[in-house]
């Protein structure tokens, strides 16, 4: 009986527990579920067949070592911080790992020996990053074969509300991990425009925020991810006069929330003494960016009571992350709203065209929302085609390939995850 050990049972993790206790079943696997808070594990896997809820806090290292030991394919949903220790743990004990998150420094200098010791690790494997990669790169392949070359290459990805639930002055509820959304965009952005190189720091993240229309929803703002421009080589982009990916938002969040960021409300650096301290003492540094256009939606959060920050709270970024969350909660009738689309202009010989591609999805609820979907089906996927010795890539990898993308787009269709392609 094969085994699978997953750390972590949080909001992104619903709908592939989902998935894995159904492949339990089918296939006869085993499913370990670990996570800190034993209530939640215990409620994602409720008395399934061939799966069982454990108590385990990530720096619990012998603990951790055991798990990871005992299986046969091991699944990290715990935060990026963390990843790297069950890293450590897969490569000494000669274990898979698939993630659903960035591939840092430290997962990037373990490739050599990953490959050595004939593992695979596949990170990046979730929606953003993951389904962007995957869709794009069958676009880019597909070009490719039929002798087309993309001058500007634009993907954007937004975890936003559904319409029908979208009746806050924010546009947003809280569909995934709160920590992100407090720290969206803090690391800076660089990518390409017209050949030139464009760097933004955290303050200008936000600031004038371009937009695009997605047919059927209306018209978003987006703003850059990260480092773009190291997607470039991995994409075989390097003669694209554009290339950008970014995250898509609502027009009045962004303005909005760039006045949070200028007073340096998302700071989690600087310590705190909750003490005596208000929501409105703490959001002083806010008054000179209030106006008349973002006032409601500051409001609205809370930032101006006279009611005492949580004691538990160090820093900024604690407080803010709080308010979110008791302000823009997923009510148990609501849903959640993935959107991607790319933006692939092209040519061939003399002829000027453009590939849109469009994926939305819908959440049924507040637990089995279009972001657990959309993270967790990927990972479930190719954690069957590892264990079914489907996919046998080894190494370090992110899912540009074929190998990896063809089946887990295949079968994303049958969960209705599946793009809307306009040729313009």
């Amino acid at each position: 009986m094969k085994k699978i050990v997953l750390f972590g049972a949080g909001r992104s993790a619903t709908c592939l527990i989902d998935y894995l206790i159904h492949g339990a079943v089918v296939h006869d696997w085993e499913l370990v579920v670990a996570d800190s808070n034993l209530e939640l594990a215990l409620s994602k896997t409720a008395g399934a067949p061939n799966t069982r809820a454990v108590l385990l806090f990530a720096d619990q290292e012998k603990e951790r070592k055991n798990l990871v030991g005992e299986a046969d394919i091991v699944i990290s949903l715990l935060p990026p911080s963390l990843h790297f220790q069950v890293a450590k743990d897969c490569l000494e004990l000669g274990r898979n790992l698939l993630n659903a998150s960035y591939v840092d420094d430290q997962i990037r200098k373990l490739g050599p020996e990953i490959k050595q010791k004939g593992l695979l690790f596949l990170c990046e494997m979730g929606l953003d990053p993951g389904i962007d990669h995957m869709s794009a790169m069958a676009l880019v392949h597909r070009c490719r074969q039929e002798g087309s070359s993309i001058t500007s290459f634009r993907s954007h990805t937004g975890g936003l509300v559904a319409t029908a639930s979208d009746d806050n002055p924010w546009h947003y509820k809280i569909s995934w991990n709160p920590r992100n959304v407090v720290l969206a965009g803090s690391a800076g952005a660089t990518y390409k425009e017209d050949n030139i190189i464009r760097r933004k720091n955290y303050n200008e993240i936000f600031q004038d925020c371009e937009e695009v229309r997605v047919d059927g929803l209306g018209r978003f703002a987006f703003y850059p991810n990260r480092d773009s421009l190291s997607y470039i080589p991995l994409y075989g982009q390097e003669n694209a006069r554009t290339f950008i990916r970014t995250t898509l938002r609502h027009p009045d969040f962004c303005r909005s929330w760039q006045a949070i960021v200028a007073a340096g409300l998302t700071n989690e650096k600087i310590s705190l003494r909750p003490a005596e301290l208000t929501f409105r003492k703490w959001s002083q540094p806010l008054l000179p960016f209030v106006n008349g256009e973002n006032r409601q939606r500051l409001e609205y959060l809370g930032l101006f009571e006279d009611e005492p920050v949580p004691e538990t709270a160090e820093t900024s970024a604690d407080i803010l992350q709080h308010l979110l969350e008791s302000r823009l909660p997923m009510r148990p009738h609501d849903r959640d709203m993935i959107v991607m689309l790319h933006e692939l202009d092209c040519c061939l010989g003399e002829k000027k065209f453009q590939i849109k591609s469009t994926l939305i999805v819908e959440g049924e609820d507040h637990l089995r929302t279009a972001m657990a979907k959309t993270v967790g089906l990927p990972l479930g996927i190719a954690t069957k085609l590892i264990l079914q010795g489907t996919l046998s890539l080894k190494g370090l990898h992110i899912p540009i390939v074929p190998e990896i993308y063809q089946p887990v787009l295949e079968e994303l269709k049958s969960h209705g995850i599946s793009f809307r392609e306009q040729l313009i």
